[in-house]
């Protein structure tokens, strides 16, 4: 059998037996498409998710820095890899990644949104501020972004703009409203009260 043909043989096997939840079974199939073809970007994209799904966070984390020296430019890619990295509190690093992510796609709301939580993490509120911004021009109605940004405000030591944040939460998330409220020690009247 020619080796593209084996290739293709392998991944319809491995996405069965994913199919079937034989995730160990399912990895060691793409070892062997990695064998065939070190720097494809499915087969290692695979790997890091199942690695990371399993725990194995160091291994997936190694997938993500060897596809991405083979496909520099894919911004999923270094999404996965700043997720797992501030999962391990490598706080720089997820920085960097992140970054990299939101260079390659502006539009990755997720990025955007762990740039910030980890800009908080580094203490560095100004940017944790311009970082949820964006990812709540991106994504207007989730309620993570503008937690986050409310919070970090608070921090800041500017109410009025935690309250503005309240306030339009209650909109469409009161429960969020409710809890950044309990949370923050503000009460926050609804608009038009």
């Amino acid at each position: 059998m020619n080796p593209k043909a084996r290739y293709l043989l392998l991944k319809w096997r491995a996405w069965y037996l994913l199919v079937l939840g034989k995730r160990s079974d399912a990895l060691l199939l793409f070892d062997q498409m990695l064998g065939l073809s070190p720097n494809d970007d499915y087969a290692l994209a695979s790997r890091a998710h199942l690695r990371a799904a399993s725990g194995d966070r160091a291994l997936a984390i190694a997938d993500y820095q060897d596809l991405l020296c083979a496909h520099p430019q894919n911004a999923t890619a270094w999404f996965n890899l700043g997720f797992l990295q501030e999962e391990c509190e490598q706080w720089r690093d997820a920085e960097q990644s992140f970054l990299r992510a939101t260079e390659y796609d502006p539009s990755l709301d997720r990025a955007w949104y762990g740039l910030g939580l980890v800009r908080i993490r580094l203490q560095r509120y100004d940017d944790a501020v311009a970082a949820l911004k964006r990812n709540t021009e991106l994504q207007p109605m989730s309620p993570y972004g503008w937690y986050q940004l409310a919070r970090v405000h608070v921090d800041r030591q500017e109410p009025d703009e935690a309250v503005k944040i309240i306030r339009h939460l209650q909109g469409f998330e009161p429960k969020v409203a409710a809890q950044l409220e309990r949370e923050t020690g503000l009460q926050v009247a609804p608009a038009g009260q």
